[in-house]
């Protein structure tokens, strides 16, 4: 019967039975290991609690000694600061010391420190306070008399340290030993626990993996070939083994079935492959909009502190011109209603850009255009030129003398092209470095900043990789960096 009842019971509740009873197991030794052991090392660290806070007092006290010695030479703030807050630490410690009446040895010497350390203090704060009345005598004799009770407390403590601690080896041996005795206990326990959970998972998985192996043992048969001539297997429990054995059963009565379900599969799987090349397409679209989402986030504290020293420095109405340049700047990095401008937004947010630059420099940079207005309805990636002008204030002129260095923007028409080209007079790259920027050999951090490589990679990705971007540049020849746009992909 219970044989019966235990086989008929579902797998997820035979688990779980072995699963309890392991764990009740490992918890039961697990608990009785850590309640020994934490008593044991508890009783271990307060064995040597007494010459621990017999040290800290000493030092305490030598701290206190120090700074009264420093204040009384020197008369500086940092050793009374010392004396004080080491002061304030001993009447703490002091507290833990018996001051009372006692006949037991280790009382009675915790009575005699207090009583010299309360002496000790009060001549201390007297030697303080002929300090500060200037009575130099007085401070004198005070401090000498410190320094003949320190002498003695530390000699006197040292003492009763030593005595102290070889009353604390004798119990600390004592605990070491019945830790180890405690230890090998533990394993032994550990060790038998470990087989009896071993012994137990072995017979409670059989009844489990049995029904599996009987089945497993049938499905290769099928596999060998022929399944009409291959018998069903006989059902022994109302388990979840026994159900997956019905359901073989089934299979075997049922081939054709399972042949039209892969046919079935087969046709799933070619629709998820054009899912996936959809999937892919919508990933290009989601890389392009996320490169072009990129801006340079610092410009905005530096901007706003710019915005404002100028409110301070000046009168509100150049201050409200930056500022509305600087919000129209801002709201055009964070349009996401299209990837596509007009070229004339673009220009608006370089014209905004260099406003706010020059705000930011006092006029110093010169930025001059060249536009070809019958072009400024071709529309554009976001983003394209600003990352440019950027980058050749940034890498290229900055380090000119103020009033030098100059920035070109030019748009005009070269064959069915539009051309947009920012150039600058700086200090230019090695040829080299262009090429290695050019066939993406450089990561962003290596080259002129994240501009140009957000750039070209968005303009790869929008373009399907034409060659629209160009870089020619020379040492101490300034930069050229040209976009051209197809105006047959433009959307004039």
């Amino acid at each position: 019967m219970k044989a019966s009842f235990f086989a008929n019971m579902k797998i997820s509740r035979k688990l779980v039975a072995v699963f309890l009873a392991t764990s009740l197991i490992a918890m039961g030794v697990n608990i009785f290991i850590y309640f020994n052991l934490n008593q044991a090392l508890d009783k271990i660290n307060s064995v040597f609690a007494s010459n621990i806070s017999l040290n800290e007092l000493s030092d305490t006290l030598n701290k206190i000694h120090t700074g009264l010695t420093g204040y009384l030479e020197t008369k500086g703030t940092d050793d009374l600061e010392l004396y004080y807050a080491s002061e304030q630490r001993m009447h703490m410690q002091m507290r833990s010391l018996n001051s009372s009446v006692s006949d037991n040895g280790v009382r009675l010497a915790e009575r005699d420190m207090y009583n010299m350390l309360e002496t000790y203090l009060k001549t201390a704060d007297e030697a303080v306070l002929a300090k500060r009345g200037r009575n130099i005598d007085e401070y004198i004799e005070k401090y000498n008399e410190c320094s003949r009770i320190k002498d003695y407390l530390n000699t006197y403590i040292y003492s009763v340290n030593n005595e102290q601690f070889k009353t604390n080896s004798e119990n600390y041996m004592a605990l070491i030993n019945s830790l180890r005795y405690t230890e090998i206990m533990s394993v032994l326990i550990f060790a038998v626990a470990s087989v009896m959970n071993v012994l137990l998972i072995i017979i409670l998985t059989s009844t489990i993996t049995r029904p599996l192996t009987r089945l497993s043992a049938k499905a290769d048969e099928i596999s060998q070939g022929s399944p009409e001539n291959v018998e069903p297997l006989e059902v022994y429990s109302e388990d979840e083994v026994g159900k997956v054995t019905r359901a073989f059963n089934e299979m075997l009565a049922s081939i054709k079935d399972y042949i039209a379900r892969i046919r079935t599969q087969l046709i799933t799987q070619s629709e998820m492959k054009e899912k996936n090349l959809l999937m892919e397409t919508h990933l290009k679209d989601a890389q392009l909009k996320y490169l072009q989402s990129q801006i340079n986030p610092h410009f905005l504290f530096n901007t706003l502190n710019a915005g404002a020293q100028l409110a301070m420095m000046e009168g509100a109405d150049r201050t409200v011109e930056y500022i509305r340049n600087m919000a129209d700047f801002f709201r055009y990095n964070v349009k996401k209603s299209s990837e596509t401008v007009k070229l004339s937004e673009e220009i608006e947010l370089v014209d905004s850009y260099m406003y706010i630059l020059n705000v930011r420099y006092a006029g110093e940079i010169l930025f001059e255009k060249d536009i070809d207005e019958s072009l400024l309805g071709v529309m554009v990636p976001s983003m394209i030129i600003q990352p440019l002008v950027e980058n050749s204030i940034k890498y290229g002129i900055k380090d000119l003398e103020p009033g030098e260095g100059k920035v070109t923007l030019s748009v005009y028409r070269e064959d069915k092209m539009c051309c947009i080209r920012v150039s600058d007079n700086g200090i230019g790259t090695d040829e080299e470095i262009i090429e290695k920027i050019m066939n993406h050999e450089k990561k962003p951090s290596e080259t002129r900043g994240v501009g140009i490589t957000n750039v070209m990679s968005r303009l790869d990705l929008y373009y399907n990789n034409k060659e629209v971007f160009e870089m020619k540049s020379r040492k101490n020849e300034g930069t050229h960096v040209t976009i051209k746009i197809p105006l047959e992909d433009a959307n004039v």
